[in-house]
């Protein structure tokens, strides 16, 4: 696949990717909230996805609410609040998934639930088989929309380090589902 290629998007393909990640953000939510009881900035971007995600118009308030959960998830100092935190922003910015095949683009369909994955994982001491089970309960979030959606890109980016190993097998395990 060209990466200078487009693909076709639309608001329904689009609601399609922040319905999914928002559902899995959404369930690490209070990993954040419980380190981190009066900064509001990743609930409201999971607000401001899941708007987008049941009709509502995208604007700048996916984008801007995506910045400061990530700025939240910075300031915390819990590893996992970070990736909850994360995860949140992750949720908000999968709005603006491009329309190019670039695999750097998977992570806006598939970032939000690596992070929630990850920030599970922290929480129980870093138990991985924690990250995968989060993973294989994430994937009953996964429409055969969705999953047609992530089928239009190419394969996730190989990296280094946990997030992308959880990324790569959320990646495959979804597009091995018939």
């Amino acid at each position: 696949m060209n990466s200078d290629q487009t693909i076709e998007l639309s608001s329904d393909d689009l609601r399609a990717v922040v319905r999914f990640a928002a559902m899995c953000a959404r369930e690490a939510l209070g990993l954040f909230e419980r380190s981190n009881p009066n900064d509001p900035r990743p609930r409201a971007a999971l607000d401001a996805a899941e708007a987008f995600a049941t009709g509502g118009r995208r604007s700048n308030e996916q984008r801007s609410t995506a910045f400061a959960a990530h700025r939240a998830a910075k300031a915390a100092t819990d590893q996992a609040a970070q990736h909850a935190g994360r995860a949140a922003g992750d949720a908000a910015a999968s709005a603006y998934l491009h329309p190019l095949a670039q695999s750097s683009q998977v992570g806006h369909i598939i970032g939000a639930a690596a992070n929630a994955a990850r920030a599970f994982e922290l929480d129980s001491g870093g138990d991985t088989s924690i990250g995968a089970q989060r993973l294989a309960e994430f994937q009953r979030y996964a429409t055969p929309h969705l999953r047609n959606v992530l089928a239009r890109y190419p394969e996730v980016p190989h990296g280094s380090g946990r997030l992308s190993e959880l990324m790569r097998d959320l990646d495959t395990s979804l597009r091995s589902i018939p």
